[in-house]
C-alpha cells in the first residue's frame, strides 16, 4: 500500500514569471524517455512482479522503496511544470468574474510550444514529454530476471542524470532549476544503489562506472544544500517498518567521488519535505469556475465542519 503525505520532497521557489515554454522543457523530466514516469513505471511493476521476494528480500526492498520515492518525483516535477506555466501568484487573482474575455486575455498562449498545456490542461502537467507526445507503457521493462532488471535500472538512472543536466542547462527560472538540482542528487543515489546491488549479486564492481555521466554536482548551485545536508548518502525506506533490508546493500560504502565524503545510511520513513505551492485560480480561464465565490464559500463550510 502507499501512504500519501501532503508535502513535496523538496520545496520549490516561486517562479519569477509565467514561462510555458520552460514548463514544456521540464515536461521532458516527467514524460520523456528517461523521465520520472519511466523510472516510476519500471520500478513499480518490477516490484509488483518480483519473484521469490522472501528469498531475495534486500533486492526486492530496494526496488520497492525507490518506487515510493519515484512517485514523489512525479509529483515534484508536475508541480514545477504547473508553476512555470502559471507564473507568480496574483493576490486575489481568483476573485471576481474574470473581466472581458472578448479582448483575448490569453492571446500569447497561441504561440507557446505546447498549446495543449493551456487549452486542455489549464496550465497543468500531464504524462507527456517536451513535445506533448504521450508517455506509454513501452518504456517499462520488467523481465522477471533480477540481474537484467537491476542492470536496466542502472542504465535508466544514468540516462536520467544526463536528461536532467540538459534540461537544467536550458532553464533560467529558479523553479525549474530547483527541480533539476534536487533530482540530480537523488538520481546519483539511485544509480549508486543499483550498482551496489548488482555488485552483491554478480561480484562485478559496477560502482566504478560512477559517476556516469560525469556531472560534478559541486558546480551546480541548486545541488549544494542537498549535498550539505547529506541527501547524497541517504536511502529512505518510505515506510515506518518495512523495507529495512536495503541496509544490507546500502551500508558502509563511501559516497560517490566528487560528492562530500561520508558513510551511506538508511533512514526509516521519508525526508521532511516542504510545502506545496498553491496555484491561484484564474476566472478568465474558467479555472476553477467563472464565478468561484460560491465554491469558496461551500469549501469553507465543509472545512469548518471537518474540524
Amino acid at each position: 500500500m502507499f501512504m500519501r503525505v501532503d508535502k513535496l520532497q523538496a520545496e520549490l521557489p516561486a517562479p519569477k514569471r509565467a514561462d510555458p515554454n520552460a514548463g514544456a522543457a521540464l515536461q521532458e523530466l516527467l514524460g520523456g524517455k528517461y523521465g520520472e514516469m519511466s523510472t516510476l513505471g519500471n520500478y513499480m511493476f518490477q516490484s509488483f512482479n518480483f519473484r521469490s521476494k522472501s528469498k531475495l528480500r534486500p533486492f526486492y526492498s530496494l526496488v520497492a522503496s525507490i518506487t515510493a520515492e519515484e512517485l514523489g518525483h512525479v509529483e515534484l516535477v508536475s508541480n514545477g511544470v504547473a508553476m512555470l506555466n502559471n507564473g507568480p501568484d496574483v493576490p486575489d487573482g481568483d476573485a471576481g468574474a474574470g473581466g472581458d474575455i472578448s479582448k483575448s486575455p490569453f492571446e500569447a498562449m497561441k504561440d507557446i510550444r505546447s498549446f495543449a498545456s493551456f487549452a486542455s490542461n489549464a496550465g497543468g502537467a500531464l504524462p507527456v514529454n517536451s513535445n506533448s507526445m504521450s508517455w506509454n507503457a513501452d518504456m517499462v521493462t520488467t523481465t522477471g530476471n533480477v540481474v537484467v532488471d537491476l542492470l536496466h535500472n542502472f542504465h535508466l538512472e544514468c540516462g536520467a542524470r544526463l536528461h536532467k543536466l540538459r534540461v537544467y542547462e536550458t532553464l533560467s527560472d529558479p523553479t525549474g532549476r530547483e527541480v533539476c538540482g534536487y533530482l540530480l542528487v537523488r538520481g546519483s543515489v539511485h544509480a549508486h544503489a543499483y550498482a551496489l546491488a548488482l555488485k552483491q549479486i554478480t561480484g562485478v564492481e559496477l560502482e566504478k562506472f560512477l559517476p556516469t555521466p560525469n556531472i560534478p554536482l559541486d558546480k551546480i548551485p541548486e545541488c549544494q544544500k542537498y549535498l550539505q545536508e547529506g541527501s547524497h548518502r541517504r536511502l529512505y525506506t518510505w515506510s515506518p517498518q518495512d523495507y529495512k533490508e536495503i541496509a544490507g546493500i546500502w551500508e558502509g560504502e563511501q559516497a560517490l567521488p566528487g560528492d562530500p565524503p561520508g558513510e551511506l545510511e538508511v533512514v526509516d520513513g521519508m525526508p521532511e519535505g516542504g510545502k506545496i505551492h498553491q496555484l491561484t485560480g484564474v476566472p478568465s480561464a474558467f479555472t476553477p469556475d467563472y464565478a468561484p465565490e460560491e465554491m469558496f464559500e461551500i469549501a469553507q463550510k465543509l472545512y469548518k465542519a471537518s474540524r
